[in-house]
């Protein structure tokens, strides 16, 4: 057990050797102020400290000073720049600041015992306190404390967030540090620096975090891996942005390995590491949570809207091997009456499977065009599977190797195939490589344009830290590598097919931009639903309009390939699915409704049911390429003073109406918590009062508990339809979620 329960151990990773190798320097008191072009540019003193564990000035070495650089955007969000080494970018591919965000110049007035950097409007955004301590000195026991940072930021003009100055048991005991930088081997390494955390402090976001609600007492590192599964700690999408309950948000601007610790490794700090010399982070405000997360993609991007066949259902196993079997299924489909939208063709649509060549089998897919325009024609849509690694067999490898499209590596370590966990390929693609960007673009205009519509960019979480990149070092861009790769396959996807739009797993700050995402390989299991859903309402609260998930379920328990999927999962998942921005069928067996005989006809209920709510689907789709609000929103969302509401990970709400409670076990019975107010059963017609728990409530399998309060209107299609090229949004009507509502299977045909 390597765990030593010391901050300067296990959270700033110091050897506890403390061989001199790891020399910490803590931010002292500022010393000069002065602004320029709307920036205000503050002098800090940095005091190198003694290799110990309990934290004392090294007397023999000069300070080292470094400029902060605080400016603001709109009246809402602060930004915080400094470095020990190189100058901080103001730009980055994770950055997209909206036009409607202007610049707010700040200047500075100095007091006796504080700077203030005001803007112009006259509001303290940012506070330097110096004043004296109240003492009362009776005891030389121990030494005064050392100097330090004091710093109080205002991001929305009142409420305070300050930087956590004084987190210490004695003055040598120190469990956060206010801002302070760590050299290894004499040389600038990583960056840290606090923010107060209350008693009470809530926090969420990060990214696709598998975890609770709030994860307060949690420390976790922000480094994008194959998650391989929805029940570890490991994750496809980190998102170096938080939400706090205390009415801010805080986003790092970086692509460097980052550490958050919240109210963990101290319970009166929330801190941050940056594997990296520099800091640049803003600290956003609002009203409510969802102007905060409006705020933040203001910075980073808004999701861009999807084609509306995108929200119907699509179909996929691991995998279809033919044209003939694909047709088949489609013709089966569609001869049952169940609605469809997209068939995906996964990894076996290549010579050999799993062998990523960007090509058809040409005896499996003699035809592709004429294959994917039949299917067209019948209101079918073909996604495609393919990665961003060229195995050495691959048909592009020498081409691709000859002109470093792919990160050279060492040839010893070239290998072909998949075995699911490890990057056993010549190379990963080179997307800082403009040349290379264009080759791979290449590579799916030719599928594009045969007529497939979307490409799943699958994988992009990892890549060869042993290679050479053209414009950055591996280890800032692997978790921004699937910021790169999926705007590659967005752009050429819109460019040729018309629809901006992929299927992608990984994701860093920026990704929102390219919809959609889904939530990855989870288990066909309660707990793999159960952790798919907070995934999925942790990433929509760190700026992320859309997600889905695999239904019902990516692989199989305990047998990988081959275990049978009970038919209560498959019923329960797919309402989760119907609940969600969209619906996909996809694991490692047979995922066809009809293929489970005995809950098909209730399947295909569900099925129609998502169709009848496209329009209001769509209403909440627009409102998550424009507002803070995604698709599927955690209840902090819409009820932030609510203290349970910070806690609750297995509800969520569907567009402004459906509070969604899904049924996650095989007895049809739960907890159901609702905020005040009067809500209807969505499905039996039922009126509850809110501002309380229904215990123990029953829902049988035709339905689901979902609520919508009452005199709500809901839009809705009025006809069954087989895809949604046979829709005609002119037809769309509306119902009323009224006492005298008896259900939505009334409106439904069977």
């Amino acid at each position: 057990m390597n765990q030593t329960n010391y901050q300067l151990f296990d959270f700033l990773e110091f050897d506890p050797k403390l061989d001199g190798n790891e020399i910490l320097w803590k931010a002292c008191s500022p010393t000069a102020i002065s602004a320029k072009d709307g920036k205000v540019f503050v002098t800090v003193p940095f005091q190198k400290q003694l290799p110990q564990n309990d934290i004392a000035i090294d007397e023999t070495a000069k300070r080292k000073e470094l400029q902060l650089v605080i400016s603001a955007y709109g009246d809402q969000i602060i930004r915080s720049q400094i470095a020990v080494s190189g100058e901080v970018s103001d730009d980055s591919e994770m950055l997209q600041i909206h036009p409607d965000l202007k610049p707010n110049p700040l200047n500075f007035e100095k007091l006796s015992d504080k700077w203030l950097i005001k803007d112009e409007t006259g509001t303290t955004k940012v506070e330097f306190d110096f004043s004296e301590i109240a003492i009362d000195h009776w005891s030389d026991l121990l030494p005064e404390p050392d100097e330090t940072l004091r710093l109080t930021f205002y991001p929305g003009g009142q409420k305070p967030v300050k930087i956590s100055a004084r987190d210490q048991f004695f003055p040598a005991r120190n469990d956060a540090m206010a801002l302070a930088y760590v050299e290894r081997k004499g040389q600038p390494d990583s960056m840290t620096f606090s923010l107060e955390a209350k008693s009470d402090e809530c926090f969420v976001g990060t990214g696709e975090r598998f975890k609770k609600m709030d994860l307060s007492g949690q420390t976790f590192q922000l480094k994008n891996q194959d998650g391989q599964g929805v029940n570890n700690r490991r994750t496809y999408k980190n998102i170096p942005f938080y939400l706090s309950s205390e009415g801010y948000g805080l986003f790092v601007h970086t692509s460097a390995y980052t550490k958050f610790s919240l109210a963990d490794h101290s319970t009166r700090s929330a801190q941050v590491l940056v594997e990296y010399p520099q800091l640049d982070f803003f600290l956003i405000g609002g009203e409510d949570p969802e102007k905060i997360l409006k705020g933040y993609k203001q910075l980073t991007g808004f999701p861009t809207k999807l084609p509306l066949w995108s929200y119907g259902v699509w179909m996929s196993r691991m995998t279809y091997f033919s044209a003939d079997e694909v047709e088949t299924i489609c013709k089966r489909l569609r001869d049952e009456k169940f609605p469809c939208d997209v068939i995906h063709l996964d990894t076996g649509w290549f010579e050999t499977d799993w062998l990523c060549e960007w090509k058809f089998n040409k005896e499996r897919f003699p035809d592709p065009a004429r294959f994917m325009k039949g299917l067209k024609e019948n209101g079918y849509r073909v996604s495609l599977w393919q990665m961003p690694y060229v195995a050495k067999e691959a048909e592009q490898h020498d081409e691709a190797k000859a002109n470093n499209y792919i990160g050279p590596i060492n040839e010893s370590r070239e290998q072909g195939g998949s075995n699911f966990s490890a990057l056993d390929y010549a190379g990963t693609i080179d997307f800082t490589k403009p040349e290379a960007v264009e080759w791979y673009k290449d590579l799916l205009r030719n599928l594009l344009e045969m007529g497939a519509v979307c490409i799943k960019t699958d994988f992009g979480e990892e890549i060869h830290m042993d290679a050479t990149y053209q414009n950055m070092d591996p280890k800032l861009l692997n978790n921004l590598y699937g910021l790169l790769y999926q705007k590659a396959a967005y752009e050429v996807t819109q460019e040729v097919a018309g629809d901006g739009i992929v299927w992608a797993r990984a994701g860093w700050a920026g990704c929102q931009r390219y919809p959609l995402h889904w939530g990855g390989d989870a288990a066909c299991s309660w707990e793999g639903m159960a952790g798919s859903l907070k995934g999925g309402l942790h990433l929509g609260l760190s700026g992320f309009g859309f997600w889905s998930h695999d239904v019902p379920g990516f692989h199989g328990v305990p047998n990988f390939m081959n275990s049978v999927i009970p038919n209560d999962l498959y019923v329960r998942w797919t309402q989760f699915g119907v609940f969600s921005s969209h619906i996909r069928y996809h694991g490692t067996s047979k995922r066809e409704p009809y293929e489970y005989p005995e809950i098909a006809n209730l399947v295909r209920d569900w099925w129609n049911l998502r169709y009848t709510l496209l329009p209001y689907i769509l209403k909440a789709a627009d409102q998550a390429t424009e507002t803070g609000f995604p698709v599927l929103r955690a209840m902090i969302l819409h009820h932030p003073e609510d203290k349970m509401c910070w806690h609750i990970d297995n509800q969520y709400y569907f567009g402004d109406a459906f509070l969604v409670a899904p049924i996650m076990n095989s007895e049809n019975i739960r907890d159901i918590y609702l905020p005040d107010g009067e809500w209807v059963d969505f499905f039996t017609g039922q009126t509850f009062d809110g501002g309380k728990w229904i215990r123990n409530y029953e829902s049988d399998m035709q339905n689901m508990p979902v609520f919508v309060k009452t005199d709500t209107q809901i839009p809705i299609y009025p006809e069954v339809i087989q895809c949604t090229d046979e829709m005609d949004l002119t037809k769309t009507t509306e119902i009323i979620i009224d006492r005298d509502f008896s259900g939505i299977w009334n409106y439904i045909e069977k």
